[in-house]
Protein backbone atom coordinates (compact mmCIF):
# COMPACT_ATOMS: atom_id res chain seq x y z
CA UNK A 1 0.00 0.00 0.00
CA UNK A 2 3.01 2.13 0.85
CA UNK A 3 4.23 1.38 -2.11
CA UNK A 4 1.60 2.72 -4.18
CA UNK A 5 1.05 5.24 -2.92
CA UNK A 6 4.13 7.01 -3.24
CA UNK A 7 4.11 7.01 -6.88
CA UNK A 8 0.80 8.89 -6.51
CA UNK A 9 1.82 11.41 -4.24
CA UNK A 10 4.41 12.85 -6.95
CA UNK A 11 1.54 13.14 -9.46
CA UNK A 12 0.28 16.78 -9.37
CA UNK A 13 -3.06 16.83 -7.89
CA UNK A 14 -5.44 18.49 -11.42
CA UNK A 15 -3.60 15.20 -13.14
CA UNK A 16 -5.05 12.85 -9.90
CA UNK A 17 -8.46 14.40 -10.68
CA UNK A 18 -8.37 13.57 -14.10
CA UNK A 19 -7.08 9.94 -13.44
CA UNK A 20 -9.63 9.24 -11.12
CA UNK A 21 -12.09 11.04 -13.03
CA UNK A 22 -10.83 8.28 -15.87
CA UNK A 23 -11.28 5.38 -13.61
CA UNK A 24 -15.02 6.62 -11.88
CA UNK A 25 -16.11 6.63 -15.42
CA UNK A 26 -15.21 3.13 -16.79
CA UNK A 27 -16.34 1.61 -13.87
CA UNK A 28 -19.70 3.36 -14.14
CA UNK A 29 -19.61 2.45 -18.19
CA UNK A 30 -18.98 -1.39 -17.21
CA UNK A 31 -21.72 -0.99 -14.64
CA UNK A 32 -24.67 0.18 -16.94
CA UNK A 33 -23.65 -2.51 -19.53
CA UNK A 34 -23.72 -5.19 -16.84
CA UNK A 35 -27.48 -3.39 -15.49
CA UNK A 36 -28.31 -3.42 -19.39
CA UNK A 37 -27.29 -7.15 -20.40
CA UNK A 38 -29.08 -8.08 -17.26
CA UNK A 39 -32.14 -6.78 -17.72
CA UNK A 40 -32.44 -7.45 -21.58
CA UNK A 41 -35.16 -9.54 -22.60
CA UNK A 42 -34.43 -12.65 -25.24
CA UNK A 43 -37.36 -11.77 -28.33
CA UNK A 44 -39.40 -14.75 -28.72
CA UNK A 45 -39.31 -16.70 -31.77
CA UNK A 46 -41.76 -17.13 -34.11
CA UNK A 47 -42.41 -20.92 -35.61
CA UNK A 48 -41.87 -21.06 -39.08
CA UNK A 49 -44.03 -23.48 -40.66
CA UNK A 50 -42.36 -25.33 -43.43
CA UNK A 51 -43.44 -28.15 -45.49
CA UNK A 52 -41.18 -31.14 -44.97
CA UNK A 53 -38.21 -31.41 -47.23
CA UNK A 54 -38.49 -34.54 -49.92
CA UNK A 55 -35.48 -35.81 -49.71
CA UNK A 56 -34.11 -38.09 -52.68
CA UNK A 57 -31.16 -40.50 -52.34
CA UNK A 58 -28.95 -40.14 -55.31
CA UNK A 59 -25.96 -42.98 -55.24
CA UNK A 60 -22.60 -40.99 -56.04
CA UNK A 61 -20.16 -42.06 -57.57
CA UNK A 62 -17.02 -42.10 -55.06
CA UNK A 63 -13.95 -40.51 -56.98
CA UNK A 64 -10.47 -41.51 -56.52
CA UNK A 65 -9.72 -38.76 -53.43
CA UNK A 66 -6.86 -36.10 -54.91
CA UNK A 67 -3.30 -35.93 -54.21
CA UNK A 68 -2.20 -34.79 -50.82
CA UNK A 69 -0.72 -31.14 -51.54
CA UNK A 70 2.99 -30.62 -50.65
CA UNK A 71 3.68 -30.01 -47.04
CA UNK A 72 4.10 -26.47 -46.25
CA UNK A 73 6.98 -25.32 -43.65
CA UNK A 74 5.87 -25.17 -40.31
CA UNK A 75 5.84 -21.71 -39.02
CA UNK A 76 5.91 -20.69 -35.37
CA UNK A 77 2.95 -19.17 -33.83
CA UNK A 78 3.15 -15.76 -33.07
CA UNK A 79 1.74 -15.18 -29.43
CA UNK A 80 -0.85 -13.00 -29.90
CA UNK A 81 -0.84 -9.86 -27.30
CA UNK A 82 -3.50 -9.93 -24.67
CA UNK A 83 -5.87 -7.67 -25.07
CA UNK A 84 -8.13 -6.17 -22.12
CA UNK A 85 -11.04 -8.33 -21.03
CA UNK A 86 -14.38 -6.42 -22.33
CA UNK A 87 -18.10 -7.76 -21.31
CA UNK A 88 -20.12 -8.40 -24.21
CA UNK A 89 -23.72 -8.44 -24.38
CA UNK A 90 -25.23 -11.90 -24.92
CA UNK A 91 -25.98 -12.73 -28.62
CA UNK A 92 -29.26 -12.64 -30.20
CA UNK A 93 -30.46 -15.89 -31.33
CA UNK A 94 -31.05 -16.21 -34.54
CA UNK A 95 -33.81 -18.81 -36.20
CA UNK A 96 -32.10 -21.20 -38.21
CA UNK A 97 -33.34 -20.66 -41.55
CA UNK A 98 -33.65 -24.71 -43.44
CA UNK A 99 -33.20 -24.24 -47.25
CA UNK A 100 -35.64 -26.31 -49.16
CA UNK A 101 -33.93 -28.34 -51.45
CA UNK A 102 -35.63 -28.42 -54.62
CA UNK A 103 -38.13 -30.94 -55.51
CA UNK A 104 -37.17 -33.51 -57.42
CA UNK A 105 -38.98 -33.39 -61.22
CA UNK A 106 -41.35 -35.63 -62.07
CA UNK A 107 -41.54 -36.83 -65.79
CA UNK A 108 -45.05 -36.35 -67.12
CA UNK A 109 -46.47 -39.46 -67.92
CA UNK A 110 -46.21 -40.23 -71.66
CA UNK A 111 -49.98 -40.63 -72.81
CA UNK A 112 -50.49 -44.35 -74.16
CA UNK A 113 -51.08 -44.30 -77.80
CA UNK A 114 -53.76 -46.89 -78.86
CA UNK A 115 -53.83 -48.31 -82.16
CA UNK A 116 -57.10 -47.26 -84.06
CA UNK A 117 -56.96 -50.10 -85.98
CA UNK A 118 -56.91 -52.66 -82.93
CA UNK A 119 -59.36 -50.67 -81.28
CA UNK A 120 -61.88 -51.00 -84.22
CA UNK A 121 -60.56 -54.91 -84.77
CA UNK A 122 -61.69 -55.50 -80.87
CA UNK A 123 -64.88 -53.78 -81.25
CA UNK A 124 -65.81 -56.08 -84.40
CA UNK A 125 -65.05 -58.79 -82.53
CA UNK A 126 -67.31 -58.32 -79.46
CA UNK A 127 -69.85 -56.56 -81.97
CA UNK A 128 -70.00 -60.49 -83.58
CA UNK A 129 -69.57 -62.14 -80.57
CA UNK A 130 -72.98 -60.39 -79.36
CA UNK A 131 -74.55 -61.37 -82.64
CA UNK A 132 -73.77 -65.01 -82.45
CA UNK A 133 -75.05 -64.76 -78.63
CA UNK A 134 -77.95 -63.37 -79.96
CA UNK A 135 -78.68 -65.93 -82.72
CA UNK A 136 -78.28 -68.76 -80.68
CA UNK A 137 -80.77 -67.24 -77.81
CA UNK A 138 -83.10 -67.19 -80.88
CA UNK A 139 -82.46 -70.49 -82.12
CA UNK A 140 -83.32 -71.78 -78.42
CA UNK A 141 -86.33 -70.11 -78.41
CA UNK A 142 -87.54 -71.78 -81.69
CA UNK A 143 -86.58 -74.44 -80.12
CA UNK A 144 -88.66 -74.42 -77.36
CA UNK A 145 -91.32 -72.52 -79.54
CA UNK A 146 -91.44 -75.87 -81.81
CA UNK A 147 -91.42 -78.41 -78.78
CA UNK A 148 -94.22 -76.56 -77.16
CA UNK A 149 -95.74 -76.27 -80.27
CA UNK A 150 -94.81 -79.73 -80.98
CA UNK A 151 -96.16 -81.32 -77.35
CA UNK A 152 -99.50 -79.24 -78.17
CA UNK A 153 -100.07 -81.20 -81.54
CA UNK A 154 -99.61 -84.20 -79.24
CA UNK A 155 -101.98 -83.36 -76.41
CA UNK A 156 -104.55 -82.42 -79.21
CA UNK A 157 -104.23 -86.09 -81.02
CA UNK A 158 -104.55 -88.05 -78.26
CA UNK A 159 -107.63 -85.66 -77.23
CA UNK A 160 -109.02 -86.14 -80.34
CA UNK A 161 -108.27 -89.69 -80.59
CA UNK A 162 -109.75 -90.22 -77.15
CA UNK A 163 -112.46 -88.44 -78.09
CA UNK A 164 -112.55 -91.11 -80.99
CA UNK A 165 -112.24 -93.75 -78.83
CA UNK A 166 -115.42 -92.52 -76.76
CA UNK A 167 -117.53 -92.32 -79.33
CA UNK A 168 -116.80 -95.04 -81.22
CA UNK A 169 -117.35 -96.84 -77.58
CA UNK A 170 -121.18 -95.08 -76.85
CA UNK A 171 -121.43 -96.50 -80.59
CA UNK A 172 -120.14 -99.99 -79.43
CA UNK A 173 -122.35 -99.99 -76.34
CA UNK A 174 -125.28 -98.50 -78.42
CA UNK A 175 -124.79 -101.24 -81.10
CA UNK A 176 -124.59 -104.09 -78.31
CA UNK A 177 -128.31 -102.59 -76.72
CA UNK A 178 -130.66 -104.63 -78.06
CA UNK A 179 -133.13 -102.40 -79.37
CA UNK A 180 -137.00 -102.84 -78.41
CA UNK A 181 -139.19 -104.04 -81.16
CA UNK A 182 -142.65 -104.39 -81.86
CA UNK A 183 -143.57 -107.55 -84.38
CA UNK A 184 -144.63 -105.11 -87.12
CA UNK A 185 -140.49 -104.22 -87.11
CA UNK A 186 -139.28 -107.36 -87.52
CA UNK A 187 -138.88 -109.52 -90.32
CA UNK A 188 -138.15 -113.38 -90.67
CA UNK A 189 -135.75 -114.71 -92.79
CA UNK A 190 -136.65 -118.11 -91.88
CA UNK A 191 -139.51 -118.54 -89.96
CA UNK A 192 -140.69 -120.87 -86.86
CA UNK A 193 -142.45 -123.69 -88.32
CA UNK A 194 -143.69 -125.30 -84.68
CA UNK A 195 -144.70 -129.00 -85.13
CA UNK A 196 -147.52 -130.33 -82.50
CA UNK A 197 -150.59 -132.53 -82.66
CA UNK A 198 -154.08 -132.27 -81.12
CA UNK A 199 -152.67 -134.65 -78.48
CA UNK A 200 -149.58 -132.03 -77.59
CA UNK A 201 -152.70 -129.53 -77.64
CA UNK A 202 -154.72 -131.97 -74.89
CA UNK A 203 -158.08 -131.19 -76.70
CA UNK A 204 -157.89 -127.07 -76.55
CA UNK A 205 -156.16 -124.53 -78.77
CA UNK A 206 -153.66 -122.83 -76.63
CA UNK A 207 -151.94 -119.69 -76.86
CA UNK A 208 -148.19 -118.74 -76.16
CA UNK A 209 -145.59 -115.68 -76.32
CA UNK A 210 -142.08 -115.61 -76.40
CA UNK A 211 -139.43 -113.12 -75.88
CA UNK A 212 -137.30 -113.51 -78.94
CA UNK A 213 -133.21 -111.70 -78.50
CA UNK A 214 -131.18 -111.70 -81.78
CA UNK A 215 -127.57 -110.05 -82.97
CA UNK A 216 -126.89 -107.50 -85.66
CA UNK A 217 -127.33 -110.20 -87.94
CA UNK A 218 -130.82 -111.63 -87.35
CA UNK A 219 -129.57 -114.63 -85.38
CA UNK A 220 -131.23 -115.66 -82.71
CA UNK A 221 -129.29 -115.34 -79.39
CA UNK A 222 -132.14 -115.93 -76.78
CA UNK A 223 -135.84 -117.33 -76.52
CA UNK A 224 -137.94 -117.34 -72.99
CA UNK A 225 -141.60 -117.89 -72.45
CA UNK A 226 -143.44 -114.78 -71.61
CA UNK A 227 -146.72 -116.58 -71.35
CA UNK A 228 -146.59 -120.25 -70.76
CA UNK A 229 -149.19 -122.01 -72.91
CA UNK A 230 -150.25 -124.06 -69.70
CA UNK A 231 -148.53 -127.39 -71.36
CA UNK A 232 -144.56 -127.34 -70.95
CA UNK A 233 -143.80 -129.69 -73.00
CA UNK A 234 -145.80 -127.49 -75.83
CA UNK A 235 -143.86 -125.05 -74.58
CA UNK A 236 -140.43 -126.59 -75.40
CA UNK A 237 -141.69 -127.47 -79.19
CA UNK A 238 -142.57 -124.03 -79.71
CA UNK A 239 -139.08 -122.90 -77.83
CA UNK A 240 -137.13 -124.74 -80.43
CA UNK A 241 -138.58 -123.88 -83.36
CA UNK A 242 -137.82 -120.45 -82.83
CA UNK A 243 -133.99 -120.90 -81.58
CA UNK A 244 -133.91 -122.87 -85.15
CA UNK A 245 -135.33 -119.58 -87.27
CA UNK A 246 -133.69 -116.12 -88.23
CA UNK A 247 -134.08 -113.14 -88.63
CA UNK A 248 -133.54 -109.98 -90.95
CA UNK A 249 -130.65 -107.64 -89.40
CA UNK A 250 -132.03 -104.40 -88.20
CA UNK A 251 -131.14 -101.23 -89.16
CA UNK A 252 -130.91 -97.53 -88.02
CA UNK A 253 -128.94 -94.89 -90.96
CA UNK A 254 -127.27 -98.27 -92.25
CA UNK A 255 -125.93 -99.07 -89.10
CA UNK A 256 -127.13 -103.02 -88.09
CA UNK A 257 -128.29 -103.01 -84.55
CA UNK A 258 -129.42 -106.43 -82.02
CA UNK A 259 -132.91 -105.88 -80.65
CA UNK A 260 -135.14 -107.64 -78.98
CA UNK A 261 -139.19 -108.46 -79.51
CA UNK A 262 -142.28 -110.59 -77.96
CA UNK A 263 -143.75 -113.03 -80.64
CA UNK A 264 -146.76 -114.78 -79.95
CA UNK A 265 -148.11 -118.20 -81.58
CA UNK A 266 -151.22 -119.17 -81.87
CA UNK A 267 -151.91 -122.69 -81.45
CA UNK A 268 -155.25 -124.23 -82.97
CA UNK A 269 -156.61 -128.23 -82.70
CA UNK A 270 -156.63 -129.70 -86.47
CA UNK A 271 -159.75 -130.82 -86.88
CA UNK A 272 -158.69 -133.99 -88.93
CA UNK A 273 -157.50 -134.98 -86.11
Amino acid sequence: MSQSSAPMSHIPNPMKKKVLAALMAVVIGHVAVLFAVSHMKTPELKKIEKDPIKVRFVQIKEDAPPPPPPAEPVKPKVQPKPEPKMVKPQPVVKPKVIAEKPKPKVEATKPIVVDDRKEELKKEQERLEQQRQNQERLEQQKREQSQRDQAERERKAQEQAQAERDRLAREQAARNTPRTLSQGQISWVRSPKPSYTNKDLQGSDRVIVVAIEADTSGRVTNVRVTKSSGVPALDQKIVRSVQNAKFKPYKENGVAYPFKAEQPFELKLNSNG
